[in-house]
């Protein structure tokens, strides 16, 4: 399977993830509805609890760019098994992806693994809950 140029931002942007202390970098990349894509790194932090997940700050570009909806996102790591999102950054893309919106997982090796929004974060708290 020939990789996609959203796999291919996300590759991209790995590279310049700040993993000093895990050595684990994570790319992201969104796409929205409007067709434009915006990347994300891992930034981590000495306090652990205080970095920032790829899927995150691809979420912080793509609202700084005035867009609020997700058509499809690509996550890659270097990893045996492509890595999902983390519980966080699941309810995250929930908030801006619809629940068929495509997760494309991948490893720099060139496994990868598809999923919806719905299949990462079955039963996802949504703003229905808050009526």
């Amino acid at each position: 399977m020939a990789e996609t140029e959203l796999m291919m931002a996300a590759r991209t942007v790995r590279e310049k993830a700040y993993a000093p202390y895990s050595g684990f970098k994570v790319g992201a990349a969104i796409l929205t509805v409007h067709g434009n894509t915006h990347v994300g790194c891992n930034v981590e932090n000495v306090a652990y609890p205080e970095g920032t997940c790829a899927e995150a700050g691809a979420i912080a570009a793509m609202i700084a760019a005035g867009e609020t909806q997700i058509a499809e996102v690509a996550v890659i790591a270097d990893s045996p098994d492509p890595v999902p999102p983390c519980g966080g950054c699941r309810q995250k893309l929930a908030e801006f992806a619809a629940e068929d919106a495509r997760v494309t997982l991948g490893t720099t090796d060139g496994t990868i693994r598809e999923n919806s929004v719905a299949e990462l974060l079955p039963g996802a708290f949504g703003p229905g809950h808050m009526e």
